[in-house]
C-alpha cells in the first residue's frame, strides 16, 4: 500500500516510533478495559459494519471503535458522481471482509469540520484510523483490485502491529469473508513490552537485548525484527555528536564510518531519502569490505523504515543499480 507516497509499515523519526508504540498500547489497554466491562466481545451483524458518522460521534464511533477494529472512512457528497461508484464497492468489501475493518461513511457536506480535520483536498477520499492514529489510503475513485490490496494491507498492518483482529459478525459470512477467533496473548507478549519500555527510557542496549531474546526463539517474530532494528539505531546514535558527524560527513565523502554515521543521524533525524541517498553514493565509491560494511549498514535502515515503503523499494533499485 502507497497511499500519497506513505508507508504503513515504515516508522521513521522518534516521534513516529513512540507514537506507534504509544497507540499499540492505548489500543491494548482500551480492549482489556472493554473486557472487564463485559463489552467489546460481543458479535456485531453485518448491517453494523457499515455506519453513518457525525462530528458529534466522531469519538465513539471512530477513534474509540479503532482500538478494537480498523475504521475506514469514506468522505463522501450527495452531487459527488465518483463517491457513487466508489462508496458501494465499499460498502460492499466492508460485509465480505466480515469485521476485519468497518467502514464509517461521513457526508462532508454536513460535516465540515472533520473534513478540515483530515486535510481532504477532494473528494472521494478513502482514510482509515487505526488504534486512534489516522492514515491517509487514497483519493478519487479507484480499481477494486487496487481497494482490495490496500485493504489487505491495512488489516495486516492492524493485526501485525496493534494486535486488532477485527470483530465477529453474527450470520454466515459473504463469500471471501474469514472470521478469526481472537487469540490469546502471545508468549513474547512481556519481552515486547519490556522491549517498549525500555526505548521509553532511553535504556536501548536493554531494549535490543529484549527484541534478541524474542528472536532468539521465534526468528521470524516481525514486531521483534522492527523494533530492533529501530533499538539498535537509536543505540548507535545514542552518544553522537551530532554536529561533529554532520561536519565529518561532509567533509570526508571517502571515509566510510563517517558517511555511516552521517546516514544513521539522518535517518534518526526523519531524513529518509537523504540517509539512503548518502550510502548508495558511498556503495559506488567504495569496493571490497568497505562496500559490503556500508551495504549491510544500508539494509539494516531498510529494516527501520519498513520493506513496502516506496522509498525503500526505490533504494532497492538505487542500490542493486550500484552493486551491479
Amino acid at each position: 500500500m502507497q497511499p500519497r507516497n506513505m508507508s504503513m509499515s515504515g516508522v521513521v523519526d522518534l516521534a513516529a516510533v513512540k507514537a506507534a508504540q504509544e497507540a499499540k498500547s492505548k489500543a491494548e489497554q482500551s480492549r482489556a478495559e472493554a473486557a472487564r466491562q463485559g463489552g467489546g466481545g460481543g458479535a456485531v451483524t453485518p448491517a453494523s459494519l457499515v455506519i453513518d458518522v457525525d462530528e458529534a460521534g466522531f469519538e465513539q464511533d471512530v477513534l474509540q471503535r479503532s482500538t478494537e477494529v480498523p475504521v475506514v472512512i469514506d468522505f463522501w457528497a450527495e452531487w459527488c458522481e465518483p463517491c457513487k461508484q466508489l462508496s458501494p464497492v465499499l460498502e460492499r468489501l466492508a460485509v465480505e471482509y466480515n469485521g476485519r475493518f468497518v467502514l464509517a461513511k461521513i457526508d462532508v457536506d454536513a460535516n465540515q469540520m472533520l473534513m478540515q480535520q483530515f486535510g481532504v483536498q477532494g473528494i472521494p477520499a478513502v482514510f482509515a484510523v487505526v488504534a486512534g492514529q489516522a492514515l491517509p489510503l487514497f483519493q478519487g475513485a479507484a480499481a477494486e483490485a487496487q481497494i482490495r490490496g490496500t485493504l489487505d494491507q491495512l488489516v495486516q498492518v492492524a493485526e501485525q502491529r496493534f494486535g486488532l483482529t477485527g470483530l465477529t459478525v453474527d450470520g454466515d459470512a459473504e463469500p471471501g469473508g474469514v472470521t478469526e477467533p481472537e487469540m490469546p496473548a502471545g508468549p513474547y507478549d512481556a519481552l515486547l513490552e519490556a522491549a517498549v519500555q525500555a526505548l521509553d527510557a532511553g535504556d536501548f542496549g536493554g531494549a535490543v537485548q529484549a527484541y534478541k531474546n524474542v528472536l532468539a526463539d521465534d526468528p521470524g517474530n516481525m514486531e521483534a525484527k522492527l523494533g530492533l532494528a529501530q533499538a539498535e539505531l537509536l543505540q548507535r546514535v545514542q552518544g553522537l555528536d551530532p554536529q561533529q558527524v554532520r561536519k565529518d560527513a561532509a567533509e570526508k565523502p571517502g571515509d566510510v564510518q563517517a558517511q555511516i554515521a552521517g546516514a544513521d543521524l539522518d535517518l534518526v533525524g526523519g531524513h529518509v531519502e537523504d540517509a539512503f541517498g548518502r550510502l548508495i553514493d558511498t556503495v559506488r565509491r567504495t569496493a571490497g569490505d568497505d562496500r559490503d560494511a556500508v551495504r549491510l549498514r544500508l539494509l539494516e535502515l531498510f529494516e527501520v523504515v519498513g520493506a513496502d515503503d516506496p522509498r525503500v523499494v526505490a533504494a532497492r533499485r538505487a542500490l542493486a543499480r550500484a552493486l551491479f
